[in-house]
């Protein structure tokens, strides 16, 4: 976050929010100290609340927003809490259970059906309310990231859900609309939505390489995990338009391997998770999430040192 052009109020003092450094500017007149005894005590926390510099490191920054520090107009970060983490609650409700879904633990199956619910209130209305104080904040990678995401889940509710009537139209004639689950058309179809989820999410991997390591093992295990489903749908297909059982065991091994996959997925959720949590209380103790923010320096970044080798 920039430092933005200071303005005078009517009082003549100047107003100036400095989120770029991580050290006080003992000698700027912008800045104040608790301890000043030529102020009043209440003067002080009143210029202190409005006019004083606060500093927050490029790597906490990262941590916090998920996203490299990045130049916007206002206060809004210091108005509104941090949406971040009840994006990714939504997130973590929603993939963890499933992936024991489809792993098949306990005896859990029929893609997940029985958390129709939490995808419907947790991954999608959690991740696009979040998504979208992420776009009132600025933040625009993850703000797509995660309103992407509850359309994602919204989609999959609404195909597993009765009502929509997604795999009923499929059904043959006289069967009822659960006969279109397995059929070639339902199957062979819903594989090319999981497919280009899988494109997105090496999209969202490309960009995360300026996040932290957790958020690229996120995105990667993700593409791993849609291009496996895709996999199973259309093995699944192939089974029943051929009548064959050594495709659909092998859909059911694919099934197992995807929720593995979005298994380790889930437990690098819940860590980034807990240090966003940690940080936000600014707990004693931290947690890494592998920082690369300032490892991979941005266009703007190359370009302003170019100017000043110049």
């Amino acid at each position: 976050m920039a430092t933005e052009k200071a303005q005078a109020n009517s009082s003549g003092v100047p107003q100036e929010k400095d989120f770029s450094h991580n050290s006080n500017h003992h000698g700027d007149s912008n800045s104040y100290e608790m301890n000043d005894m030529s102020i009043g005590s209440e003067d002080a926390l009143k210029r202190i609340k409005t006019t004083g510099s606060i500093s927050i490191s490029p790597e906490l920054f990262e941590k916090i927003y998920l996203s490299p520090q990045n130049s916007v107009k206002g206060d809004l970060r210091k108005t509104f809490g941090n949406p971040t983490p009840v994006a990714i609650v939504g997130f973590l409700i929603t993939l963890s259970p499933l992936s024991c879904d489809l792993m098949g633990w306990r005896g859990a199956g029929n893609n997940g059906a029985a958390g129709i619910g939490s995808y419907f209130f947790f991954g999608g209305l959690l991740m696009i309310v979040g998504g979208f104080l992420e776009f009132v904040l600025g933040n625009t990678f993850p703000f797509v990231v995660f309103i992407s995401f509850g359309a994602f889940w919204l989609t999959f509710a609404s195909t597993l859900q009765p009502f929509y009537y997604a795999y009923g139209l499929y059904a043959p004639p006289g069967g009822t609309p659960v006969d279109g689950l397995k059929t070639v058309g339902f199957n062979a179809s819903f594989g090319f939505f999981l497919i280009f989820m899988a494109v997105l999410c090496l999209i969202y991997l490309v960009c995360s390489l300026r996040t932290n390591v957790v958020f690229v093992i996120i995105f990667f295990t993700l593409v791993v995990a849609f291009s496996l489903l895709t996999s199973v749908y259309w093995h699944t297909a192939n089974g029943i338009g051929n009548i064959d059982a050594t495709q659909l065991e092998l859909a059911n091994r694919l099934q197992i391997a995807a929720g593995a996959t979005l298994f380790v997925t889930s437990l690098a959720g819940w860590w980034i998770f807990f240090a966003i949590m940690l940080a936000a209380l600014d707990f004693p103790f931290q947690i890494p999430v592998g920082d690369l923010s300032t490892l991979i320096k941005g266009a703007s970044e190359r370009e302003k040192s170019k100017e000043q080798m110049a």
